[in-house]
């Protein structure tokens, strides 16, 4: 449970480095909001289609009676918009890590810098980056899509359906949405996403702890925007940890507690990891 909190304080740090570094949240803050504009256009958009796309797709209930007619009709439209609601709110993250894919990268970047240490970058031009970054929340996405259909078939158990199921489904999106805030960092570095997964999952508790906070309050969009610099950078400070990097005040703390001697086994563990991306 340790790492449980050791997630959210690195989800707590990235929001405090951003409001210490006031103009890099404002930076971070215009891909947030080129993002929630195109989103509010496209609900309203479906919100004023959705009556006519419902009547389109059930021609065969044009000569129902009154009141079925309405009712079928009107269900079904509710059900368009709720699912536009629902797939507009497990995209958000991700249309927004893709359109502000420069933003943050200039914001993770400065994140090393602070940290102190080497910057990484990943050398590729701007359009195989954003290739691989949509890419790989493709694949993401179909791995959310995938356990929301078991989640949504556990949903009819009656207790555990209304009670462990929500729970568990808030779990499965906090793990991914961290999966990709910390892409940002971890593709710098050259790291796949298979490889990526693997290094979440051997710290799936603190995982959790960065992400299913942020996924609740990602349910409010605009609170999203407010919170995606700090997001970012909590998950850069995450990935740092990830990979066994530490900061130049670190390393010195600890050069100074073990007389500048390194430990029996962290280099080794740093170098496998390095070796194994």
């Amino acid at each position: 449970m340790r790492d449980l909190g050791v997630g959210f304080r690195y989800l707590l740090q990235g929001q405090k480095w951003v409001g210490q570094h006031g103009r890099w949240f404002g930076f971070g803050l215009l891909p947030g909001l080129v993002t929630l504009v195109l989103y509010a256009g496209a609900l309203v958009g479906l919100g004023y289609g959705a009556d006519d796309l419902a009547a389109w797709a059930t021609p065969f209930a044009d000569d129902w009676s009154s009141p079925w007619l309405g009712i079928f009709r009107g269900t079904l439209t509710g059900l368009v918009f709720a699912f536009g609601l629902f797939l507009a709110v497990i995209t958000f993250t991700a249309v927004t890590l893709l359109v502000g894919q420069p933003f943050y990268e200039s914001l993770s970047e400065e994140v090393d810098r602070s940290e102190g240490g080497e910057v990484p970058e990943s050398g590729l031009p701007l359009w195989r980056e954003l290739w691989i970054s949509a890419r790989d929340s493709l694949r993401v996405l179909l791995r959310v899509a995938l356990y929301g259909v078991l989640l949504f078939a556990c949903g009819f158990i009656p207790v555990v359906g209304q009670t462990v199921v929500p729970a568990i489904g808030f779990c499965v999106s906090g793990f991914f949405l961290t999966e990709e805030l910390t892409a940002v960092a971890l593709q710098r570095r050259g790291v796949e996403l298979k490889e990526r997964l693997r290094l979440l999952r051997g710290r799936r508790t603190a995982a959790l702890g960065f992400g299913v906070p942020l996924t609740l309050a990602f349910l409010v969009p605009f609170v999203a925007v407010l919170l995606m610099p700090g997001a970012v950078a909590g998950a850069t400070l995450m990935a740092r940890d990830l990979r066994g990097e530490t900061s130049a005040d670190d390393s010195e703390e600890n050069g100074q507690e073990g007389g500048n001697l390194p430990s029996a086994g962290g280099d080794q563990e740093v170098h496998h990891l390095r070796q194994s991306t």
